[in-house]
């Protein structure tokens, strides 16, 4: 197979089943490192294009698909299950979300996949896992944020439960996976052989809790939601300033009182109310108020340049477009531009790691259903004659 497809992962072949989010976020981080992804899809004829999170060509479809090539492929059909099977023999990596039962409904579940490719990387997402009571759920990602104990923690205290502001146990589940790929990938190096990676919303949710999860492991304390305000690191939280609000993190001794002494308010560090941690972690409410009353004073650019002077973590609460306006995210770069065949240069979301000899390159945008379907057969050995069959039978 022949693919244009640079990068650390140019040299492993994925094809990707997944749909919505979740799934597709595990295979992006694979395609954003030079893997030559390919995105295989339903035909519109069989069902194609549902439940794909949004317009293909808007912002969360262009972002979770970028660098990927898209074939269809009709795996209800027997034909279109053999085509996969050849493909999965010459692959490394398959990336799957279906619900457990349906991929062994169609004959496309690990063991099946394994006898044509021993040395092949199955990786599947779930809601719940593979087994247990809740396999065959439907996951969806505010259903693993309740069930998973996030929502719990969330927003502020006696508000009820709050979901955050972005999917994260699908984000999370999806991260998860990438890394089990790769960790695979990797041992194969050793064994000669593959594995199936298995993760899912509901562990990659909890696993994502970290300290908030081992204060009841280790200590049997179920963490409240604390709002604004950090649940451990105290003075930690938002506070309002005379033209917005900013977050100030003062925890520790040494900042602590480095932040007293830069607001004027020496007094807060011998006040027994505030002098030690115990004490500031009893008392948080006095000692915000007390906090507010001075930052309330002074513009949130005054307190975020004087306080990152002094060695106290300051930052701003942006929108989202104040956010890409900031000079530190622009020298980033998190908003690079990648070419869509049709529309142009677009603007996506950046990765979240920079590598100093092989880094992150934004290649091309999404893919159109299909766009790549001849050219990636014939990369697998079928010629002009049989393809042409598949289209008249439905099998793409």
């Amino acid at each position: 197979m022949t693919d244009s497809s640079s990068g650390p992962l140019a040299r492993f072949t994925v094809l990707d089943l997944t749909r919505v989010r979740a799934g597709p976020t595990a295979v992006r981080q694979l395609s954003d490192w030079g893997a030559r992804v390919i995105k295989i899809e339903t035909p519109e004829h069989a069902g194609g294009d549902r439940g794909m999170g949004g317009p293909r060509h808007g912002p969360d479809f262009q972002n979770l698909h970028r660098g990927k090539r898209s074939m269809t492929l009709n795996l209800k059909e027997a034909e279109g299950v053999a085509v996969l099977k050849q493909m999965a023999a010459q692959a490394d990596v398959v990336v799957e979300n279906y619900r457990p039962d349906v991929k062994h409904r169609l004959g496309v579940d690990y063991e099946s996949l394994k006898a044509v490719n021993p040395r092949l990387v199955y990786a599947s997402i779930s809601g719940f896992g593979q087994d247990g009571p809740y396999a065959n759920r439907a996951g969806f990602d505010q259903i693993a944020q309740g069930m998973g104990g996030l929502m719990s923690i969330t927003g502020l205290p006696g508000q009820g439960p709050v979901r955050a502001g972005i999917p994260i146990a699908d984000l999370t589940a999806g991260l998860y996976c990438a890394i089990g790929i790769l960790v695979a990938l990797h041992e194969r190096e050793v064994s000669g052989e593959g594995q199936w990676v298995q993760t899912s919303l509901l562990q990659a949710q909890i696993a994502m809790l970290d300290f908030q999860a081992a204060r009841w492991l280790m200590s049997g304390e179920v963490p409240p939601q604390a709002g604004n305000n950090h649940p451990t690191s105290i003075p930690t939280g938002v506070f309002e300033t005379e033209d917005g609000h900013i977050n100030i993190a003062a925890s520790g001794d040494k900042i602590y009182q480095r932040f007293c002494e830069t607001i004027g308010r020496p007094d807060l560090l011998t006040n027994p109310d505030f002098a030690t941690g115990s004490a500031r972690s009893k008392n948080r409410d006095a000692l915000n108020a007390e906090i507010a009353a001075v930052t309330r004073s002074k513009t949130s650019a005054y307190w975020i340049e004087l306080l990152n002077e002094a060695g106290v973590p300051t930052g701003p609460i942006y929108r989202i477009d104040e956010m890409f306006a900031d000079p530190q995210v622009e020298h980033l770069d998190m908003g690079p531009a990648a070419e869509h065949h049709s529309m142009g240069p677009v603007r996506l979301v950046g990765q979240g790691v920079k590598l100093s000899r092989t880094p992150f390159e934004m290649r091309e945008a999404s893919p159109d259903a299909g766009q790549h379907t001849d050219t990636v057969l014939s990369e697998f050995g079928y010629d002009a004659e049989t393809i042409a069959g598949f289209r008249a039978r439905g099998v793409i």
